[in-house]
């Protein structure tokens, strides 16, 4: 299974903005961003990006530079590389719905994204991880997919045999600190939680714009 192994606050560069990829961290002046929020490079804010019209820059930015940037903000947030996602773009337009919103529910639906909302994990990188080594049951049986998508009636819950581990021990003080969406059900003392209904698209993060995702691959 491909993953991304570099500096995750070096997406957040890139994009110009916090992806929150790195949870709690995100939050205290150890963040990256906070220091250097200019795009990476060895030239700095200052360097050839600029000159071209790209952030920083006073030049005009086309329509195909602000599709690609949100369909490379929304892959670097859900954890999924180019082919996957297309894959996923596929499944949205053959889905009875609109494209845009259908794409968002299927990247919300994510085994690693449901444990993340659930409040089981501080970032989608550590529910990925969480999930990779078999910590998780769906429907009462032990997966490791992250990518697994669940449905509404599926029921996620924290393995039997993984409930002794130091870290989900400690984990419900945590949780309850961490709301969990109203698409999801969950309890705090069975570390478990299920799929009540597929998110609306006010229940998804605002700052993804699935309408330019849609015009990205419909060129």
């Amino acid at each position: 299974m491909a993953k991304y192994t570099g500096p995750a606050c070096k997406l957040c560069r890139r994009e110009g903005e916090k992806l929150f990829l790195k949870g709690e961290r995100c939050f205290s002046p150890k963040c990256a961003f906070e220091r250097r929020s200019f795009a990476p490079g060895q030239h700095g804010p200052t360097g050839s990006r600029g000159s071209r019209g790209g952030r920083g820059g006073t030049g005009r930015v086309s329509d195909f530079s602000k599709q690609l940037r949100a369909k490379q903000k929304a892959r670097r947030v859900y954890g999924v590389f180019e082919r996957q996602f297309r894959r996923y773009y596929g499944h949205a337009i053959r889905a009875r719905g609109v494209t845009g919103l259908m794409l968002l529910q299927i990247l919300e639906s994510r085994l690693d994204n449901v444990v993340f909302r659930l409040g089981f994990a501080s970032s989608r990188a550590q529910a990925r991880l969480l999930v990779t080594h078999g910590h998780f049951t769906v429907n009462g049986r032990r997966t490791d997919v992250p990518s697994m998508n669940l449905g509404v009636g599926d029921v996620l819950a924290v393995r039997e045999g993984s409930l002794d581990a130091t870290y989900f021990k400690e984990l419900a003080p945590l949780a309850e600190t961490r709301n969990a969406p109203v698409w999801l059900s969950r309890d705090i003392t069975t570390l478990s939680g299920s799929v009540l209904r597929m998110p609306e698209r006010p229940e998804i993060d605002g700052n993804l714009n699935e309408q330019l995702i849609v015009e990205y691959y419909s060129r």
